[in-house]
């Protein structure tokens, strides 16, 4: 569902990737960026083992994802109902695409704790993975699911732009029949900026390539660039526009290779070195290079061993 610059982007979250599919649920598009989710928060480490649970988390914030999913499954045996450990594997299935372990974990986690805007933002994502593997007919009934829980998350946590990416991507991509909109989606982009102007500049600067707008989304970034030359995430995303549009490919790939000489900002959904050898391998292959895209895809690949490009549209 997401249509790297076409429309896309979530979300990536998306964060540093690929993603593109557009939801559709008319067969073009497809539910797919919220494949990803992007919004996790931050994590309540609770009771035993510690060593094994505090392993598990950190192989989880360093994106090792297959190694986390053994700890936390071996956590689970003894913990069948406990909300964190349900989220974590529960976002685990949806990176790996599992859709009836992801909605398994997800809503056991949210039966137990109704009130984390986490686990209703992650629940959303189930649903969204549901609908994009639906029969074209069932597809509504879970796109509606998937907005509804979108919506609680932002409820109870509306000042918290990383739930508000979940709702740009679904109006960006849903039809309107179940609520979607660019109207939507941009007004959705200005609230974020409201809260974050950084993370608001990424969602319109995202609706604008869906919009083939890059010239206007380039200028977001630019701006921020004129006064801190050496912002990170402005650097990046005028690589990610490049990638995208195929347009300043020389500027697109000097900024993301200064993105390698500088410190890649922490945190869940936020572009890793291997966010941008993927995008400088867009930016190759845009450029007709394919040998110098085949080693920058290689290099992100070496840099987290689950790198899956689909999953970073939204943000990345």
């Amino acid at each position: 569902m997401l249509r790297e610059c076409h429309a896309r982007g979530l979300c990536a979250i998306d964060g540093g990737g690929s993603f593109a599919a557009n939801l559709n649920l008319k067969r073009a598009r497809s539910l797919s960026w919220l494949r990803l989710g992007l919004a996790l928060g931050t994590v309540v480490v609770r009771a035993a083992p510690p060593d094994e649970w505090s392993a598990a988390v950190a192989l989880y914030d360093g994106r090792h994802y297959s190694a986390a999913r053994d700890i936390f499954q071996r956590v689970a045996s003894s913990r069948p109902d406990d909300p964190e450990v349900n989220f974590y594997l529960g976002r685990l299935a949806l990176w790996f695409d599992e859709e009836a372990a992801a909605l398994r974990h997800l809503e056991s986690a949210v039966a137990a704790a109704p009130g984390d805007a986490r686990l209703q933002n992650a629940l959303g994502d189930a649903y969204a993975l549901a609908a994009r593997n639906a029969p074209l007919l069932a597809k509504y009934s879970w796109a509606k699911k998937c907005l509804a829980a979108y919506d609680r998350a932002v409820a109870l946590e509306p000042a918290n732009p990383a739930f508000r990416w979940s709702r740009v991507a679904y109006y960006q991509l849903a039809p309107r029949l179940v609520g979607g909109g660019m109207a939507k989606a941009h007004a959705e982009a200005l609230e974020m900026g409201r809260l974050e102007p950084m993370s608001g500049r990424i969602a319109s600067a995202t609706l604008l390539l869906a919009e083939d707008k890059p010239e206007d989304a380039f200028a977001l970034f630019e701006e921020v660039l004129r006064d801190v030359p050496d912002d990170f995430l402005a650097l990046y995303h005028v690589g990610r526009c490049a990638a995208l549009s195929g347009e300043h490919l020389e500027k697109g790939l000097a900024s993301l290779q200064r993105c390698l000489e500088l410190t890649p900002p922490p945190g869940d959904g936020k572009p890793t070195r291997a966010s941008i050898h993927y995008r400088m391998g867009n930016i190759h292959e845009k450029g007709g290079d394919r040998a110098a895209a085949d080693r920058e895809y290689a290099l992100a690949k070496a840099a987290h061993s689950d790198f899956r490009p689909e999953k970073m549209a939204l943000k990345n």
